[in-house]
């Protein structure tokens, strides 16, 4: 069974004697590396682990489905905040952990008797200490489901150890690796208690088999076998690497079915791309037909990064965190089969691929549109400058007409004027005339015709140079 004593944290201390401030986030920061305390297992034991979407799923839900534990009906809100949880019941002990996009439940108890190595495929779920209900009931989506089974037993009979855990998990071909092995002193990766010579134990310390295929009940089957004196430490390290990798492996292989779909809408993408670059070169098509196909292409592809940016991101992490499990198995090839990083690297892989290029070409898309949409709008710049300079040349023109028109109307305006006042000049004249002056209005009038003209011409140059100078 499990036992795990409750982390003890550091007491708090007052620091204002001796150090700045704290940062806010000090404590929380510092404290982290106790959020998920590792388990200690005693062996034989047997390990139920769910993985499920929480997706919508709040701590609310997943509190209410922890009350329906035996003994746990009061279990208060405030626990589930720390994103871990561990819950001693009657001979079974119960782990929740949340995490960004998954919620994790390990229930451990111990290994029923006719579940020993050397059984053939026994029935394991029939012994759990929880309801089958309660597991059905669990909030969420299942992504990973593992039943996995530690038992004691030498590692020194390989072939009736192997024939054994075979039999155990079906007589189907299994995946199999020693774990533990001895890494090269340069390594400096020695989680063995190291031997009079100075190295972890050259041979490991356990075995781990499967066959990575869903049973009938809808769990995948691990097998670990670790001989007699395994520390409860090393058993806990042991299940959490094995469930840890099956869970990211399967989280990382969720961005391949999105990208698969992804193709045809590349392809289609991308050779609207070339046709839209062949119109813009071929000047064969408009700039608003142009314009209109482009943005829709860009629409498109922009949806399409929204989309699928965050899950590509996402298998990219979970990816390198299966690489790093699979590092700190330490895998040795047990004669005869295949360890279990090789298995999975070698169906990952090309997965992992699939999914990158994807990404690629999905982000390479959206920078050739954005080229395309640069050369449209300097086409199109270029086609207003010129319309510009056109319409400025007609303005100039119209201006330089006007300017005419404008001094003809001016010199027409001067005769008028000039001929208004010399009509009042003899008009006066006339009048002194019949006063009695000796005058002849009609000659007066003629002499101040050459005057006249002047002095209207001279005043409207005054009012231009007014006019220049107030502008």
């Amino acid at each position: 069974m499990l036992t795990v004593p409750t982390p003890e944290l550091p007491a708090p201390v007052t620091t204002a004697a001796w150090l700045p401030p704290d940062d806010a986030l000090r404590t929380e920061l510092h404290n982290e590396v106790h959020a998920r305390p590792s388990a200690r297992i005693r062996l034989p034991a047997l390990i139920v682990y769910v993985a499920v979407l929480n997706e919508g799923i709040s701590r609310q839900a997943e509190c209410e489905h922890l009350r329906l534990l035996p003994g746990q009906s009061d279990l208060e809100l405030e626990r589930l905040q720390g994103n871990f949880l561990r819950l001693r019941l009657d001979g079974v002990t119960v782990k929740w952990e949340r995490h960004t996009e998954f919620t994790r439940y390990s229930i451990v108890q111990p290994l029923p008797e006719h579940a020993a190595l050397g059984a053939c495929e026994p029935d394991l779920l029939g012994s759990l200490a929880l309801p089958q209900h309660w597991f059905a009931q669990i909030p969420g989506r299942t992504v990973a489901a593992v039943q996995l089974a530690m038992v004691n037993a030498p590692l020194d009979e390989a072939s009736t150890l192997m024939a054994q855990a075979v039999t155990w998990l079906g007589g189907r071909t299994v995946v199999a690796s020693l774990m533990g092995s001895n890494p090269s002193p340069s390594a400096g990766l020695l989680s063995e208690p190291p031997n009079r010579h100075g190295y972890g134990h050259p041979m490991g310390h356990s075995w781990a088999l499967t066959q990575f295929r869903l049973q009938a009940d809808g769990f995948e089957r691990i097998l670990v076998i670790a001989p007699e004196g395994t520390s409860q430490t090393r058993a806990g390290r042991i299940a959490a690497r094995l469930l840890e990798l099956e869970t990211y492996r399967l989280m990382a292989l969720r961005g391949l079915p999105m990208a698969k779909a992804l193709g045809p809408m590349l392809a289609q993408a991308e050779g609207a791309l070339v046709r839209i670059t062949a119109q813009l070169e071929n000047k064969s098509a408009s700039d608003q037909e142009l314009l209109d196909t482009l943005v829709s292409l860009a629409a498109s592809v922009e949806r399409a990064t929204a989309e699928n940016n965050y899950r590509f991101s996402a298998t990219q992490a979970y990816h390198t965190l299966v690489r790093q499990r699979i590092t700190e198995l330490r895998e040795k090839a047990i004669p005869g089969t295949q360890t279990i990083g090789e298995f999975m690297q070698r169906r990952l892989s090309p997965a992992m691929a699939t999914v990158a290029a994807t990404g690629q070409r999905l982000a390479s898309l959206s920078e050739r549109v954005a080229r395309t949409s640069d050369l449209l709008r300097t086409r199109v710049d270029i086609a207003t400058e010129l319309q510009n300079q056109q319409l400025l040349e007609k303005l100039t023109h119209g201006q330089a007409t006007q300017l005419r028109l404008q001094s003809t109307v001016e010199g027409l305006s001067i005769a008028a004027i000039s001929y208004y006042v010399i009509s009042l000049l003899l008009y006066g004249g006339k009048a002194l005339k019949a006063a009695g002056l000796p005058i002849n209005p009609e000659m007066a009038a003629g002499a101040l015709v050459p005057v006249v003209l002047w002095m209207v011409w001279r005043t409207t140059q005054r009012i231009h140079a007014k006019l220049y100078v107030a502008h």
